[in-house]
């Protein structure tokens, strides 16, 4: 057993398809995070330096390392040893947080992390998770407190960028977040979800091309990226490239039948093309799998559809 607790809990997408499937409502969240996966392979061929152990069933948006067995980062500073009760002690720690996390029970989660950190002050890891157990409960400012000590302890780990990132999209702070998804690229240029967040963070700012510029490299990197191709179509459908967007949430669709939100927005461009029948089918599949796809509140301002796609269902909402 080696003598250092690695957790990484990466916000992207596994966690943030917990909260969803629990229902909590999240910070404004990348386009194409808060929604729900029913196919339960949405999260596969993910570019990623982490392995995922079996901590959390994985479904989609934090991100996880195992806490033992894991090479320690070459940034770190040289640690203390410690005993074999505390590194045991440490892991049952984490267990716990982790399965408080899977219930949704973020505070509580969180006071576990801060237990560990007691414990481990030295380790980056452990402040990364609990700035995502804080981004979780909407403490955004004090999430990112955690993440800059996890970059000063680990500056070459890149899942601490990622994760701040996603706070500071949280605050609309898209300069901020687009300069942490730059520094994550730099340090590992194949990392699909930094592509997709980077996406989301121009589309956050409006500026469409670039957004589907990004998106379409996280679907090149990892193929089945599914939520990166997902945002891509819907950022096709703002800028009028109508048919390949159709096209797209078509294909997805195909693969995944059970992602809501796709069926959603089929839902709205379909309508707005005249396919009545088609349109009320991918309807009644949308809401069968998430019901909030009636709230346009929820889809403009958590999902964050950009606004084209907004208004075309808005029609098929009135019209209905």
């Amino acid at each position: 057993m080696c003598n250092k607790l690695t957790l990484i809990w990466r916000v992207g997408l596994v966690v943030l398809c917990l909260i969803i499937n629990l229902g909590i409502t999240l910070v404004p969240p990348a386009l194409g995070a808060n929604v729900v996966d029913n196919s339960g392979e949405i999260a596969k061929g993910l570019s990623s330096n982490i392995s995922l152990e079996p901590i959390i069933p994985q479904p989609i948006a934090p991100h996880l390392i195992d806490p033992i067995d894991t090479k320690p980062l070459e940034s770190n500073p040289p640690k203390p040893a410690y005993t074999e009760d505390q590194l045991q002690a440490g892991n049952a720690l984490t267990q716990k947080a982790f399965a408080l996390t899977e219930q949704g029970k973020f505070a509580q989660a969180e006071s576990y992390w801060t237990e560990l950190i007691e414990e481990f002050p030295e380790n980056p890891a452990l402040w990364s998770n609990r700035g995502n157990a804080k981004v979780s409960q909407n403490n955004l400012k004090n999430a990112i407190a955690d993440f800059d000590q996890a970059i000063k302890l680990a500056p070459t780990a890149t899942d601490p960028y990622l994760n701040r990132g996603t706070a500071w999209e949280g605050l609309e702070e898209w300069e901020n977040a687009i300069a942490d998804y730059r520094q994550l690229l730099e340090l590992d240029p194949q990392d699909a979800m930094g592509y997709n967040n980077l996406g989301n963070a121009f589309a956050g700012k409006r500026e469409w091309q670039e957004a589907i510029a990004y998106y379409q490299k996280a679907t090149e990197l990892a193929p089945n990226f599914a939520f990166a191709r997902a945002n891509y179509a819907l950022a096709l459908y703002q800028v009028g490239e109508t048919a390949q967007s159709l096209q797209t949430m078509r294909n997805i669709v195909r693969k995944y039948p059970q992602f809501a939100d796709m069926r959603a927005a089929l839902t709205a461009v379909l309508w707005n093309d005249g396919k009545q029948g088609e349109a009320e089918s991918n309807w009644v599949a949308a809401i069968g799998l998430d019901p909030r796809y009636r709230n346009l509140q929820w889809l403009e301002v958590n999902r964050r559809w950009p606004p084209q796609m907004v208004a075309a269902l808005e029609k098929f909402l009135k019209l209905q």
